[in-house]
């Protein structure tokens, strides 16, 4: 751990809160943030305050923010979307929530969470987010496919916020992906994507038959048809 007990990630937030119940919390030896794991004590009242107020805020810009690398955090975000601290489950959603909106990938094709003094790593096994449900709004080429992620992101897919496939080279199923902001990228659940394909058009290429949706005046492709 950097810093002593406090994760980098936090610490520029302590100078604005400093709650008074740190200490009491610190001393409850029980888990009520759900880490899953032992915690650093003084999270135990700095995370409960900062997830809470985590879904009323907007996104930081983390893109304006170019703070130093600290090094890595011992978290990571597995295939289904779910988060590891010190390889347990975080149980806490607004706790992840929390982490979400600091999150950041560079050019280098890590993932960062990044506030304004400080930029730790973490891993991410595959896209740190998951699309986990779509809605159609509208009908024709106008209509907009509106994805709601696991950490409640809504991406509408559009020129800025495209949806991908790619195909799984281990086994050669698709891989379809929407890009949530950034350079981060959601998995479309499988369920999603089996709903994309029920409402998919065909048109004809040079290749063949091309699968694919509308959303925003835009076609995705989802695939070549089989012949």
């Amino acid at each position: 751990m950097l810093n002593g007990d406090v994760p980098p990630v936090l610490m520029f937030d302590l100078c604005r809160h400093i709650p008074h119940n740190i200490a009491a919390m610190a001393d409850n030896k029980h888990d009520p943030l759900h880490w899953g794991a032992p915690a650093p004590d003084v999270l135990r009242g700095l995370a409960e305050i900062q997830a809470e107020a985590a879904h009323t805020r907007k996104l930081p810009p983390v893109d304006k923010w170019n703070p130093p690398f600290c090094g890595d955090l011992d978290i990571r975000i597995a295939v289904d979307g779910t988060w590891f601290y010190l390889g347990s489950p975080i149980g806490r959603p607004g706790l992840v929530r929390l982490f979400s909106t600091i999150l950041r990938r560079d050019e280098d094709g890590k993932h960062y969470l990044v506030t304004p003094v400080e930029k730790v790593g973490i891993k991410v096994d595959d896209a740190p987010f998951t699309a986990v449900r779509v809605d159609r709004l509208g009908e024709g080429e106008g209509q907009a496919l509106e994805f709601t992620t696991n950490v409640g992101d809504i991406v509408v897919a559009d020129a800025d916020h495209p949806l991908t496939v790619h195909t799984d080279p281990s086994d050669l199923t698709p891989r379809p992906y929407l890009r949530v902001r950034g350079r981060l990228d959601a998995l479309v659940s499988r369920a999603v994507f089996y709903e994309l394909v029920a409402m998919a058009q065909t048109r004809q290429t040079p290749a063949g038959t091309e699968l694919g949706v509308t959303s925003r005046n835009r076609f995705f492709s989802l695939g070549m048809a089989e012949p």
